[in-house]
């Protein structure tokens, strides 16, 4: 797809918010009616915590310009956006959920690997360590290499109906928008990147001691 090729790693033009088209620089924000001028009431969401993808058609490229207002609002890092186009919102939270199977699927399966030895004998412990190692790796690299540096991957998929209360999502005109809420992602990369490297080493040993030794 368009948006997910964009978001492997081709780079996007960065601008600053005062080179923006005023028309664009007015849906950057969550204005919350009546805020204008005014702190936001206590409890909602700052308009500069948020962003909005709003589902406006202004001719035949509106899909064009939602994936690019996307894909800024993912370079600005805001705390929390708001997709309301359907298609590009399925498409992103299917992203984002692939990644979080490959990254389970890592360290699940290098887990398994490592702890396969202490559980079951010798002999037969190798044919369930040696298929998990090889799996944690796959998982790890495939994601090193298609997730790892997409600004998509510092979001998940919000559901807390408390959090989501906080956003102006009644002013929205679709009843199911998919809302991202940025966290750090840092110390899970570092996990499974960690276990599937420990699995890598363990199946490295095995294979030596049982075809070269």
């Amino acid at each position: 797809m368009a948006a997910w090729g964009r978001r492997r790693g081709v780079p996007v033009n960065r601008e600053s918010r005062r080179d923006r088209p005023k028309s664009i620089r007015g849906r950057m924000q969550c204005v919350l009616p009546g805020s204008q001028g005014q702190s936001p009431p206590r409890g909602v969401m700052s308009s500069t915590d948020c962003y909005i993808v709003h589902e406006i058609y202004n001719g035949e490229n509106a899909q064009d310009q939602f994936e690019w207002e996307l894909e800024q609002a993912l370079e600005a890092q805001y705390k929390y956006i708001v997709i309301e186009p359907t298609r590009i919102g399925d498409e992103t939270a299917r992203w984002i959920a692939v990644g979080n199977c490959l990254h389970k699927t890592a360290v699940l399966s290098g887990v398994s690997c490592l702890l396969t030895p202490l559980s079951l004998p010798l002999e037969y412990s190798r044919y369930v360590a040696l298929p998990a190692g090889a799996v944690s790796v796959a998982c790890a690299l495939l994601y090193g290499i298609s997730w790892q540096f997409d600004p998509c991957c510092k979001y998940q998929v919000e559901y807390d109906s408390q959090k989501l209360s906080r956003l102006p999502l009644h002013t929205l005109t679709s009843s199911s928008p998919v809302v991202l809420v940025r966290k750090d992602d840092i110390h899970r990369k570092r996990l499974h990147n960690t276990i599937a490297l420990a699995a890598l080493a363990y199946c490295v040993k095995k294979v030596y001691e049982l075809y070269v030794v």
